[in-house]
């Protein structure tokens, strides 16, 4: 009987694993600094989550710090929304890492935000330094 619950435990603590490590980006570089450094791990919600909509795109305001497929570049990006403007009855975002002196190059569709920091009281949830690991371990 003890096999079955010692069983469970580690599934159910795995699961919890998982969730959480789907939850967490490793920032890889300085752009948002001093907001968050290189090594930092945020914690986000996503647009979708295993078909779960954790949160609605069309929701993001100016402020909030989302990670979006960048036309420009190969990788996510993790920057500030700094202007949110429709054209057309689309929805677009100017983004902006708070270290880089201008925006990013092209404004961002709501299709491309995939997932945005979670902020308690207008503070973004961080954990630093802890991202180092996956950093060095990915050659990064």
């Amino acid at each position: 009987m003890t096999d079955k619950k010692e069983i469970i435990s580690y599934i159910v603590l795995i699961v919890i694993c998982f969730i959480l490590a789907m939850h967490m980006n490793v920032v890889v570089s300085g752009s948002m600094e001093p907001t968050f450094y290189r090594g930092d791990i945020v914690i986000i919600e996503k647009t979708n989550f295993l078909g779960f909509q954790e949160f609605n795109p069309e929701d993001v305001e100016v402020g909030d710090i989302v990670v979006y497929d960048a036309s420009w570049y190969n990788k996510p990006v993790i920057h500030r929304v700094i202007n949110k403007t429709t054209i057309e009855g689309e929805t677009y975002f100017t983004i902006k890492g708070d270290n880089n002196p201008v925006q990013d190059p092209y404004p961002v569709p709501v299709s491309q935000i995939r997932e945005r920091v979670i902020n308690i009281e207008n503070t973004p949830l961080i954990v630093p330094k802890i991202g180092y690991v996956s950093l060095w371990l990915r050659g990064l």
